[in-house]
C-alpha cells in the first residue's frame, strides 16, 4: 500500500500558520459530502492516526477494528457547524516542502477520529454506563474466524510500541501529532484541547520526556509498516475454543427453544378455563383452589346448628351446582382474570384468588347470564357469563364479608337487569318484601321467592338518578338496600348500642320516619363498601319565638373494612311534610363520632326565624349536660339544646360537656 511521508518540521512555532497565533481556525457549516470526500482521499492516514493512540492494551487485533470503526464512525449524520480547529499540513512525499491544507472536512474527521480514540483510553467507573466510543467491540466492522494484526517490524518498532503504550494517552496523542500530524506545539496544544484533553501543556511535556528510539520523533518509525492497520496480516481464532463455544450456543439455544415451548403449550389437563388468562404457576393449594371436585358445600340445615350464622352456613344452591366446567370456568377466572374480563371490587377488598378451595353458594341461570357465587371466609365473589354459552368475556365481582353474622348476611344480589335487581336470601330468612323509605306510611309490597331463595326481580335504587323515591329491601321486616354491591347494605335506627333495630326488631314508625327524612343522603354512599347505615333522632329543640320544635338527625355509615365511616348531622325545622328531606348541617369523615364507640353527637345551625331574627342554634345528644358558644356568637347554656341570637352569617365555635365529664367537639 502507498505510504505517505510527513513533511518536514519548521524550524520554529511560528513557521507555517496563518494569521499571527499560529491557527487557522474554520468556521462555518460542513457538508456530509466535505467529510465523505476527506475520509476517502486520507482513509490510511486516519486509521493510522486512530490506531497509534489506542491503548495498546486492547490488543493488535481490536486495535485495528476498532481504529477502522472510530473512522467510519466519524461522518456527521447532517450538515454540522464548524468548531475551531487548528491547521495543520498535509503530508507530502519524505523531504518536500510541506503546504498548509485549508479543507474543513478533514479537520473535523480528524478531531472525531482523535475524541474516539482518546475516550477508549480513559479508565472506566465500576458503574459507568453506557460505555465510551472504543471501550467495546465495535458494531462494524466485523471479522469472524480471523484475527487480524499489522506486519510485524524490526527491535525498534517494537521499542517504540513499547514506549507509547507506557504513555497516558494525551501524551501518546500528543507524540503522534507532533510526529505525523502538526508541526508546531502550538498547534498541538489547540487540538488537544478541541479533542477535549485537559492538561495539553502536561501532555506534550510527558511526550517530549518519552525515551523512544532515535528516528521515532520525527515519523520515520511510525510510518513503518509495524505501524499501518491497512496492511495486515490474517491468522485463525484458536479453533478448539471456538469449537466449544459453538456446541455451548447450540445447548443453549436447545434448551431456550424446549422451554419456550413448554411455557407455550397451554395446559389442557382440566379443560377449557374460559375467558382466564394462561397458567403461569403451579402449586399445590393454587391447584385445588382451582379443582372443582374440591369445592366445599355446606348441609342444607348448617345454619340451623351455626354458632354464629353466616355466609359459612349457607348451602350450596341453584340448578348448576353440578356443572364442573361452569365451576372449573368460575375457578379459574377467579384465579387469572383475563384482559376481556370486567372486574369490581368494593374498597378494601382484595381481588387476588382464593388461598385454597372456597365454598359454593349458587350456581345457576338468573335472566340472561349464568351465575356462579363463591365464597371464601373473607369474600363474596361472583362470577357472571353469557348464557347463550360464550365463556369468552365474563363479569368478576369482589366484596368484602368478614365478620358477617345472621344479621348482615341476609341476601347478595344476584344480578342486575334493566334497572331491576335479584337477591338470593339467606336460608333462615322467612319473608321478604319491598318498601319505599320515602313513604313511611306505605305498606310493604311481599316479595315472591322460588325454592332455591331467589327473588322476582324488583327497582334497585342503586340505578335511580334522583330521589323521589327509594325502594328497599324488607327481610324479616329488617330493611337493607342495594347500594351497588353484592351485599346489601343494612339500615338499621336508633341511638348507638341502644336497642332499636339492632337486635333484629323490625324498625318503629318513628324510626321509619326518620329514614324518610335521610334517605337521600344514601346515593352519596353508592360503592364504598358499606356493612351498615344507622340514623336516629338525637335531639329536640323547641324554637325561638314559639316557631315550633325542630328535629335533630344523625346518619352514620359503617363499613365492612372498618375505615372510611361517614357521619352526617341534620336539621328538620318544623311545618315540613312527611319525608321531607332534612338539611345537612355537618360531616365528617373516619370519625367514631355517633357510633358504638362514642355515642356522642354535637351539631349547630344558623336558623332564621319566621319574624326574621337569626339565631345562633345548637343540640347535643341526651348525655351532653351544657354547650358553649364562642367565635362569632357567644353564650352557655345547660342542657342539650342551646339558642342564641346571632348576626346573619355568623359562625360559632361549639363545644359541649357529657355527665361524666368529658368534652364533646361539635361536628363540622
Amino acid at each position: 500500500m502507498e505510504q505517505q511521508a510527513t513533511a518536514p518540521r519548521p524550524p520554529d512555532d511560528t513557521a507555517g500558520t496563518n494569521g499571527t497565533d499560529g491557527t487557522d481556525s474554520t468556521t462555518g457549516p460542513l457538508d456530509i459530502e466535505q467529510a465523505e470526500a476527506a475520509i476517502v482521499e486520507h482513509y490510511p492516514r486516519l486509521v493510522r492516526l486512530g490506531y497509534l493512540v489506542l491503548p495498546s492494551g486492547l490488543g493488535r487485533n481490536r486495535r485495528v477494528l476498532t481504529a477502522h470503526a472510530l473512522v467510519q464512525r466519524s461522518l456527521p449524520r447532517n450538515r454540522v457547524s464548524l468548531v475551531e480547529c487548528p491547521a495543520d499540513t498535509v503530508p507530502g512525499p519524505r523531504g518536500a516542502e510541506g503546504r498548509r491544507n485549508d479543507d474543513p472536512g478533514y479537520a473535523y474527521v480528524r478531531l472525531r477520529v482523535l475524541r474516539g480514540a482518546l475516550a477508549a483510553g480513559r479508565p472506566r467507573g465500576r458503574w459507568w454506563w453506557p460505555p465510551r466510543p472504543g471501550q467495546m467491540p465495535p458494531p462494524l466492522p466485523q471479522v469472524w474466524g480471523l484475527r487480524l494484526f499489522p506486519r510485524s517490524g524490526g527491535a525498534d518498532e517494537l521499542a517504540l510500541d513499547q514506549a507509547l503504550g507506557r504513555l497516558s494517552p494525551p501524551a501518546r496523542a500528543a507524540f503522534v501529532l507532533r510526529a505525523l500530524e502538526l508541526p508546531a506545539d502550538r498547534e498541538v496544544r489547540a487540538l488537544l484541547a478541541a479533542a477535549g484533553v485537559a492538561e495539553p501543556g502536561a501532555a506534550l511535556a510527558e511526550a517530549a520526556a518519552a525515551r523512544v528510539p532515535a528516528g521515532s520523533r520525527d515519523g520515520s518509525l511510525l510510518m513503518s509498516a509495524e505501524f499501518d492497520p491497512c496492511s495486515l496480516q490474517a491468522r485463525p481464532t484458536d479453533l478448539m475454543r471456538r469449537r466449544q463455544h459453538l456446541r455451548a450456543a447450540a445447548a443453549a439455544l436447545a434448551a431456550t427453544a424446549v422451554c419456550g415451548a413448554l411455557l407455550a403449550v397451554s395446559d389442557g389437563g382440566w379443560g377449557p378455563d374460559g375467558a382466564a388468562a394462561p397458567a403461569y404457576t403451579r402449586n399445590a393449594a393454587a391447584e385445588q383452589a382451582l379443582d372443582p371436585g374440591r369445592l366445599t358445600r355446606a348441609p342444607a340445615d348448617a345454619w340451623r346448628h351455626a354458632d354464629r350464622p353466616g355466609f359459612a352456613s349457607w348451602p350450596a344452591r341453584g340448578d348448576r351446582t353440578t356443572d364442573e366446567a361452569l365451576l372449573r370456568r368460575a375457578l379459574s377466572v377467579w384465579a387469572r382474570p383475563g384482559s376481556s374480563v370486567r372486574v369490581t371490587a368494593t374498597p378494601g377488598t382484595p381481588a387476588g384468588p382464593a388461598p385454597g378451595p372456597p365454598q359454593l353458594l349458587y350456581a345457576g341461570a338468573v335472566d340472561s347470564a349464568v351465575v356462579v357465587l363463591l365464597h371464601d371466609g373473607l369474600r363474596v365473589v361472583r362470577y357472571a357469563e353469557a348464557r347463550n354459552g360464550d365463556a369468552t368475556s365474563a363479569a368478576l365481582d369482589f366484596a368484602r364479608t368478614d365478620a358477617a353474622d345472621a344479621d348482615t348476611a341476609t341476601a347478595v344480589v344476584l344480578g342486575r337487569t334493566d334497572g331491576n335487581v335479584r337477591y338470593l336470601t339467606a336460608p333462615w330468612v322467612a319473608s321478604t318484601a319491598v318498601r319505599d323509605l320515602l313513604s313511611p306510611a306505605a305498606p310493604a309490597q311481599p316479595l315472591h321467592r322460588n325454592a332455591d331463595g331467589v327473588t322476582d326481580p324488583t327497582t334497585s335504587p342503586a340505578a335511580a338518578g334522583d330521589c323521589r323515591s327509594w325502594p328497599v329491601l324488607q327481610l324479616d321486616g329488617r330493611p337493607a338496600t342495594d347500594l351497588s354491591e353484592l351485599v346489601p347494605a343494612r339500615l338499621t335506627g336508633g341511638a348507638p348500642g341502644g336497642n332499636g333495630d339492632r337486635d333484629g326488631a323490625a324498625p318503629s314508625p318513628a324510626e321509619r320516619a326518620a329514614w324518610a327524612h335521610t334517605a337521600c343522603l344514601l346515593p352519596s354512599l353508592r360503592s364504598q363498601g358499606v356493612r351498615a347505615v344507622n340514623t336516629w333522632q338525637f335531639a329536640r329543640q323547641p324554637l325561638p319565638g314559639g316557631a315550633g320544635t325542630a328535629e335533630w338527625l344523625c346518619t352514620r355509615a359503617e363499613t365492612w373494612r372498618g375505615a372510611g365511616g361517614r357521619t352526617v348531622a341534620q336539621f328538620l325545622p318544623p311545618g315540613g311534610r312527611p319525608g321531607a328531606r332534612a338539611a345537612v348541617v355537618a360531616r365528617a369523615e373516619d370519625s367514631p363520632a355517633c357510633g358504638p364507640r362514642q355515642p356522642h353527637v354535637l351539631a349547630g345551625a344558623l336558623w332564621k326565624s319566621p319574624g326574621g331574627s337569626w339565631y345562633a342554634l345548637a343540640a347535643g345528644s341526651p348525655d351532653v349536660v351544657s354547650i358553649t358558644a364562642t367565635g362569632g356568637v357567644r353564650g352557655t347554656g345547660p342542657g342539650p339544646v342551646l339558642a342564641l341570637p346571632a348576626g346573619q352569617g355568623a359562625v360559632a365555635r361549639l363545644a359541649g360537656r357529657t355527665r361524666d365529664g368529658k368534652r364533646v367537639a361539635a361536628l363540622k
